[in-house]
């Protein structure tokens, strides 16, 4: 079905121009040097739409003298070409020219606008237009026109016929012509041959006053076929990158103190290990670096996971990407932008996506043996009543028949369809799918991997025991912790908003990476790490609030664990799944969630590229994990898994990154997801298997004679229609046990203080 996608040349007939292939100066002024003598360049290319478009275009690069590499990214449209730099690129434009693909230089913008989809909805209407107004006129000549009436009518319904021909007919001829051209063949060949004979045969008995004409079978055929390919088209668009996403949280530049003492800010390519950066609160570290002076908190989410800050100082190594939170750095940095930690989890990113645009949809399998069949079968049909009486009108109809019988209008609704009854219900249910091969690939899961923090949990440390806490006091310290942004002095400002008698500090001050201090009625009084709000005798750790040195309350903060957790994992494993935690959290607080949910296999302390390395290990074990998580650091392990979920509240990149996104806090999302997956794959094999049947009886019915080019589309027609039916019945029987809210409480896992 991929195949037969809009060709460019369809787009740009209704869209504007597309920008053609670019010249060899161009391509080498566009690629940039990688090191090791080698040089890519990253080319778009709008007609990639299936698995066989990257098969042919990675194996026709990859012959190509001086190439050393070539990997399609399917939905970006992406050619991304690494050769090696002894002189003129190698010819990869002519080269996918020649293929059928035309190219351009790849602009990474945060948004391409899609122009196929307008395309197609302005053809399907005026389909629809000229179908509904042809069967009009075609029911009086079915009530018995005739004569110089019936002559008419034919005439008006041939003008009317033009419009869907010429216009919502090319999406189909220019896919045939381009395939026919590059000597390939998809299924769009026989729907175009059918077309046009279809319209020559009705146009020479209209010139001939015949009785019967199939102008209705012309435009009803191209009618059906337009909302199947519509369909397609829009569940494919709804998978996006999220490599950009990830790209984008990379600082453009940094402020660099050179050796003279004066600041310069440069762009971040020309940031080379040794440089001294000045990195203010609130920055993101552009590129791996080490603190020479300063003490701050640290987000280091994107790489661990955990939604706690880390306190940095001088000696601190610092991964790009990480969050600055509360102080000024001065750090050295010790890597370039291409060797930065954020870099290899673009590029981790980019691998992963890769190889899941190779899954090859179950329509896409179908479509392969299609054409073919309907060749041989219309051509043996014309060849055997050519033999059999030798009157070529004859002959000419039976094989527009079976043309028209066989057409794949059941196959092409087969699928889709499907996939957009199954996303309406999980939209209904507070689930969003991007992507219809999600539906499918999550039917074929048989492990699940679940992230800790954000995802098993919500995330959000609160205060434990907060009723045993003396109200003057925590208003004491909701008072001072208004002064910080850290997780824990949000959580005390919360469990202390409204008390009665909170004191109003004048003067205050956060420590970076230690806490903070305000003076009152001349006391000293100290808010966050204990080793440093003690006096000295008194070393200890967790959160506490003194008053001159001396301790007054020691806080202890507890994360709660999704609602539902403990029966969507109990539900994932009654369906028969692996169920596994990896996390960049310590091993102990992933322990403590994996015993809670009785899950055995456990990881913690993983990092990103770790998460992506147990994904890529268990499906060389030979399983289809679902990956679920939230992160910033899920992401490379959201797109290597064969499919993955993300929570609403998930970081944008993971949100972009995962397959379908939840809604709602409750994580019963997940087995309701793979339930619906797996009642829609088995509604799209019954619907493949309805078109079977329908072939195999029509068929032999066609080729015998029995039917003309108008019964022929009716048939069709009907085929259609019990296809749109069965799909329709998708959630008929509801999802008991799977509805939001749930009135279960949230259990509550401690936290390190």
């Amino acid at each position: 079905m991929s195949c037969c996608l809009p060709p460019p040349e369809f787009v740009e007939a209704v869209a504007g121009p597309i920008q053609r292939g670019p010249a060899a100066d161009e391509v080498r002024l566009a690629s940039r040097d990688i090191g090791n003598g080698l040089r890519q360049t990253d080319l778009s290319v709008p007609a990639i739409h299936c698995g066989g478009c990257i098969q042919t275009i990675e194996k026709a690069l990859g012959k190509l003298e001086g190439v050393q590499s070539a990997r399609v990214n399917l939905s970006t449209r992406r050619v991304a070409v690494r050769w090696r730099d002894t002189g003129a690129p190698p010819a990869m434009v002519e080269t996918l020219t020649g293929l059928g693909y035309e190219p351009h230089l790849y602009e990474t913008e945060d948004s391409q606008q899609d122009r196929t989809l307008p395309a197609l909805i302005r053809a399907l209407a005026v389909a629809a237009f000229a179908s509904m107004n042809i069967m009009m006129l075609s029911g009086s000549v079915w009530s018995g026109a005739d004569g110089a009436t019936r002559d008419i009518l034919h005439w008006i319904c041939a003008g009317l016929t033009l419009p869907a021909l010429l216009y919502s007919g090319r999406v189909f001829y220019l896919s045939a012509w381009n395939a026919i051209r590059h000597r390939r063949t998809n299924m769009d060949v026989p729907i175009t041959i059918g077309i046009a004979l279809a319209f020559a045969l009705s146009l020479y008995d209209t010139i001939h006053s015949g009785e019967q004409v199939y102008y209705d079978a012309t435009v009803s055929l191209i009618f059906f076929l337009l909302i199947g390919r519509t369909l397609d088209h829009v569940m494919r668009e709804r998978a996006r990158t999220a490599v950009k996403s990830l790209a984008r949280l990379a600082p453009r530049g940094a402020l660099v103190l050179h050796a003279d003492g004066s600041p310069e800010y440069l762009p971040l390519r020309e940031i080379v290990p040794g440089m001294t950066i000045l990195l203010a609160a609130g920055e993101r570290v552009p590129v791996d670096a080490r603190v020479l002076t300063g003490a701050s908190d640290l987000d280091r989410s994107l790489i661990s996971g955990e939604s706690m800050p880390v306190a940095a100082g001088p000696g601190t190594r610092l991964e790009a990407g990480t969050l600055n939170l509360t102080g000024p750095l001065t750090i050295r940095a010790e890597a370039g932008e291409q060797d930065s930690t954020l870099a290899q989890m673009v590029r981790l990113m980019e691998v992963a996506e890769s190889g899941r645009n190779r899954y090859r949809r179950i329509a896409d399998r179908a479509a392969e043996l299609y054409s073919p069949i309907v060749h041989l079968a219309a051509f043996a049909a014309f060849a055997g009543w050519m033999l059999l009486n030798g009157d070529l009108h004859n002959a000419v109809t039976v094989a527009i028949a079976v043309l028209i019988i066989t057409c794949p209008c059941a196959l092409g609704l087969a699928v889709p369809m499907v996939q957009v009854v199954a996303a309406r219900r999980l939209f209904d249910a507070g689930i969003m799918v991007k992507d219809g091969s999600a539906l499918e690939r999550l039917a074929e899961i048989d492990s699940v991997v679940f992230d800790k923090t954000g995802t098993l949990t919500l995330g959000t440390p609160q205060l434990l025991d907060q009723g045993d806490v003396e109200p003057r006091l925590l208003a004491l310290a909701a008072a001072l912790a208004a002064y910080s942004r850290h997780p824990y002095s949000r959580a005390i400002t919360t469990a202390g908003a409204g008390l009665p008698d909170a004191p109003t500090f004048t003067i205050a001050s956060e420590l970076p990476g230690f806490g903070v201090e305000a003076m009152l009625d001349g006391d000293r009084y100290r808010l966050g790490r204990a080793d440093w709000a003690l006096s000295a005798n008194d070393v200890a750790s967790g959160t506490v609030l003194s008053r001159n040195g001396t301790e007054l309350l020691r806080f202890a903060f507890h994360d709660r664990l999704r609602p539902g957790a403990h029966g969507a994992v109990k539900a994932l494993k009654a369906a028969g799944l692996d169920v596994e935690i990896v996390s960049g959290d310590t091993s102990d607080a992933v322990a403590t969630i994996a015993d809670d949910l009785q899950i055995a296999a456990r990881s913690g302390s993983v990092l990103p590229g770790g998460k992506a390395d147990r994904i890529a290990a268990l499906r060389s074990a030979g399983h289809k994990t679902l990956m679920v998580g939230d992160g910033l650091n899920d992401a490379p392990a959201l797109m290597a898994a064969h499919v993955s979920m993300a929570p609403s509240g998930a970081a944008d990149v993971g949100r972009s990154a995962a397959d379908f996104v939840f809604l709602h806090d409750d994580l019963t999302a997940v087995p309701l997801a793979l339930a619906v997956a797996r009642d829609a794959g088995r509604l799209v094999r019954q619907n493949l298997a309805l078109s079977v049947l329908y072939n195999a009886i029509a068929l032999p019915i066609a080729i015998a004679g029995y039917v003309n080019p108008f019964m022929a589309a009716i048939a069709m027609s009907l085929s259609s229609l019990v296809v749109v039916l069965n799909a329709l019945r998708l959630g008929w029987g509801g999802y008991r046990g799977y509805r939001w809210p749930l009135r279960a409480t949230p259990r509550t896992v401690p936290v390190r203080p």
